[in-house]
This record gives structure tokens, sequence and C-alpha cells, in this order.
């Protein structure tokens, strides 16, 4: 393992987050407290609690996860798909390094952007709404996980890019969707039971019932399924990039 080039690609991705720290911290700190304002006091005036918990307290776990998952997929596949645009993919291609220094590098940097986000959201959240968290680590745990398997997509979205607009392609029309219609702001056991079947076909759901299980310890789906989830499309992604790495697919284009 050449930690040394590890460490290269990942300190130049962090450099270049904490040159934009306006963008970076200010903007979900404002998009949050909108979200708050919004959803917490105007529907959370007519929706007092929901499952017990109230409901400004309830949808924490949702925009954690809706701004992790999208910060993740966006970094990763931004900080690929520039050198691919550059031509400096080359220089990592010919070097001593193999596909997997190379993806720890970048998406461990992505990771890392998205996680510093998803803790300064649910530290804004804390000057909204009261929140207790029953499982400390098992949040943290989720939280990281969720990070690195969305980083993982946002890696290969990167290199399937063609031009920068793709890039936004599938976190807008594909990832936030799933977000809001995968129980962020409710628990799906309030829809009917048609739709309750369908939502479990939608993979965010497990993201964010486990992620809620950790602050509330209540789950819409049972706690290990949640893990199995997250576990297989991490491995799935990993699969996919080992792939493109063998066969050069949009790498040598």
């Amino acid at each position: 393992m050449n930690l040394l080039a590890i460490r290269a690609i990942y300190r130049y991705e962090m450099s270049r987050f904490f040159r934009t720290l306006l963008q970076s911290f200010v903007s979900p700190i404002v998009s949050t407290s909108l979200y708050f304002v919004v959803f917490g006091a105007a529907i959370g005036s007519r929706i007092d609690q929901v499952e017990g918990v109230q409901y400004g307290a309830f949808i924490v776990p949702g925009l954690i996860m809706l701004t992790v998952m999208t910060q993740a997929t966006s970094n990763a596949s931004f900080g690929i798909y520039f050198p691919k645009f550059t031509g400096t993919i080359y220089e990592h291609l010919s070097a001593p390094v193999n596909f997997l220094e190379i993806t720890t590098g970048y998406v461990g940097a992505a990771a890392t952007k998205a996680l510093f986000i998803g803790l300064l959201i649910l530290a804004t959240a804390h000057a909204f709404v009261d929140l207790d968290i029953l499982h400390p680590l098992a949040m943290l745990a989720f939280l990281v996980l969720t990070c690195l398997s969305f980083a993982l997509l946002g890696f290969i979205i990167g290199i399937w890019a063609r031009n920068f607009e793709q890039l936004q392609l599938i976190p807008l029309l594909v990832i936030t969707p799933l977000v809001f219609l995968g129980g962020s702001f409710y628990s799906i056991s309030m829809l009917p039971e048609v739709w309750q079947r369908i939502a479990l076909f939608n993979p965010v759901v497990y993201l964010i019932s486990g992620f809620r299980w950790a602050f509330f310890g209540q789950a819409d789906v049972a706690v290990g399924v949640s893990l199995g989830a997250i576990a297989l499309f991490t491995l799935v992604c990993m699969g996919v990039i080992w792939w493109i790495f063998r066969t050069g697919w949009r790498l040598r284009q």
C-alpha cells in the first residue's frame, strides 16, 4: 500500500475544500436553518409528533442524510472528473499506484468533507430543537458508512460523466428524489399499505431508517437489514470501480 500517494491525493483534495470555506460551511447552515423554519415551524405546528418524537427533532436524521448523500456524491464525482478534464488522470494511471490507492485518496477526502458537513448540520440542529441521541456510536457508524458508500458512488459518476452537466444529473434527478421519497421527513408507516411496500424498493429507506434508529430507537425496517443494505451497496460500488480500472472504461478516452 503506497501511503505516500494516498496522503498526497487526500491532502490535495482537502486543501481545495478548505479554500472554499464560505461555500462549504455557511451554505449547509443556511439551508438547514431554512428547512427547520419551513418544516419544523410551519409544518411542525400542524404535526405535533411522529411515533412519539417531536416533529422538529424527527426530521433531523433525514436532513443530515439528505445533505451527506448529495455532498459525498458531488465531492467525489468532481474530484475524479477534474483530472479527467485536464488530462492529469494519465499521471495517476502511469504512476506506481493501484486503483485501491487512487480510490482511497479521492473517496477518503470526499467522505471526510461530507462527514464534516453532517456533523455541522447536527450541531446546527441543536439550536432549533432539543435532541438526544440514544446510540451515539451507532449514529456515527451509520454516518461514516453513508459518507463512504456515496463517495464511492460519486467516484463512479465522475468517471462516467463526459461533461460538467452529467456530474449533476445523478445527484439531482436520482439521489435527491430518492431521499425525499425515502422517509426523510416522515415515517413510511404513515403511508398507505401499498405505498409502504413500494417504498421498500427504495434503498435510501434503509439508510435513513437505520440512522433514525440511532437517534430515537425507532426504525421503519430492522437495523440489521439497514446495515446489510449499506454493506451490499458499498461492495457493489467497490466491484464496479475495480472493473473500471481493470478495463480502463472511460479512463483512457
